[in-house]
């Protein structure tokens, strides 16, 4: 009986074939919407956690709390960071390095450019396993000498000289004062304000004395490294547990926080799920507007062949099977839909991630198994709820009355 219902569904659609090739539209437009946008969210997901992950998954970055009621101190100090780096407090931190973080204006000749500029330490480079394309990095001579010199990003290179090489002992100006270029980093790719490869880094007493306005002691941020992935939380512990007895802070209230790869992760993870999920709840929309259409379609079905169901009923046909008739018609036209969304989807996908390619974009959406299985088992419940009302009133018509019909 099933397979009869099938072919003799297959029949009836194909009979009106310009109708059925419509209604099939709603659905196939919806199924692909929620495939290409799951899939979108996805690749962005994935190239954002890679991208902190890229960073270093034993890194704990210190700051201070932005709460106002519990702040002892205003900022995190020199002294704090060389607390932090005392083997026998923090045995699980092998690295630190403070650091100053401020915009500033970099110009050579008639170009320029706004960056971001970082002052460090020479521990820097080791905890954030900087590489140089050509020359070095900051120096502790420097450092202590507050000298005039500077590393530059290869982007930020590419912006004042047009090139990214060759470049070294040069001179350009930052805020309007002369440094002289140390080196150039090694390119790790980002865009926006992720972008590692436009940065200028000055030794952390230039950038006290001479760009920032910052108390002698101050930093922005401490940048810690664990010696392992696994130690990450033990760390954590040994920092909170220092900087507390340092700035004598009340029990259970910190004036500081400390992230680690792990927060920043499944913060990003949070909020791309989010919004993978309000977008795909968006495209569905479209599937119940495809699921209306099929039932709009299927109660014109019932009306056109009100005479053909009054004779199958009169030869013997019970209700039973003429709901199933219909529901099949229905969900036979949800489930092409769904099946020629599910390519539609796909290539929707890979034809935005041949276009994030062509821009340098790092984005390559997934269309995965889960996302395939949901969008295809949600147009075979639109087919059947959305056929369900039609194919009843088909069943319940009278076989006389259905005869008797014009």
């Amino acid at each position: 009986m099933l397979r009869q219902s099938v072919v003799e569904a297959l029949e009836s659609l194909a009979s009106n074939k310009m109708r059925s090739g419509l209604t099939v539209l709603g659905i196939v437009i919806g199924v692909g919407a929620v495939i290409a946008l799951l899939a979108i969210g996805q690749g962005a997901q994935a190239t954002i956690t890679g991208s902190i992950s890229d960073i270093g998954t034993n890194l704990l970055f210190v700051m201070r709390s932005q709460d106002q009621e519990v702040r002892v101190r205003d900022h995190l100090t020199l002294t704090d960071a060389e607390a932090l780096g005392d083997s026998f407090a923090a045995p699980s931190v092998i690295g630190v390095a403070p650091m100053l973080m401020g915009s500033v204006a970099a110009t050579y000749g008639g170009e320029s450019t706004v960056t971001q500029a970082l002052g460090v330490t020479p521990a820097y480079a080791p905890v954030r396993n900087v590489e140089m394309a050509e020359g070095s990095f900051i120096s502790e001579e420097q450092m202590l000498g507050r000298a005039a010199v500077v590393v530059l990003g290869p982007d930020t290179v590419e912006t004042l000289f047009g090139r990214r090489e060759g470049v070294v002992g040069e001179t350009v100006r930052i805020e309007g004062q002369p440094f002289r270029i140390l080196g150039v980093t090694a390119a790790k790719g980002g865009s926006g304000f992720s972008n590692e490869d436009d940065q200028v880094f000055l030794p952390l007493t230039t950038a006290q004395t001479r760009l920032f306005s910052r108390d002698r002691d101050q930093v922005d941020m401490i940048i810690a490294q664990a010696i392992s992935a696994e130690a990450v939380d033990q760390a954590s512990e040994e920092i909170s547990t220092i900087l507390r007895l340092r700035h004598r802070t009340p029990i259970g209230v910190d004036d500081f926080t400390v992230f680690t790869q792990r927060d920043f992760i499944d913060t990003a993870q949070s909020i791309t799920g989010v919004l993978t999920i309000f977008l795909g709840g968006i495209a569905a929309i479209s599937l119940l507007v495809g699921g209306i259409g099929i039932m709009n379609i299927m109660l014109v079905s019932v009306t056109e062949r009100t005479r053909e169901i009054g004779l199958r009923k009169a030869v013997g046909a019970r209700k039973r099977d003429i709901l199933i008739q219909f529901l099949t018609e229905s969900s036979l036209l949800s489930l092409f839909g769904g099946l020629i969304g599910i390519l539609l989807g796909w290539g929707l996908s890979m034809l935005v991630g041949a276009i994030a390619a062509a821009s340098d974009a790092e984005l390559n959406p997934t269309v995965s198994l889960n996302a395939i299985l949901l969008a295809t088992l949600f147009s075979a419940a639109v087919g059947l709820f959305f056929g369900l009302y039609p194919a009843k009133r088909a069943a319940d018509l009278e076989p006389v009355e259905a005869l008797r019909h014009e």
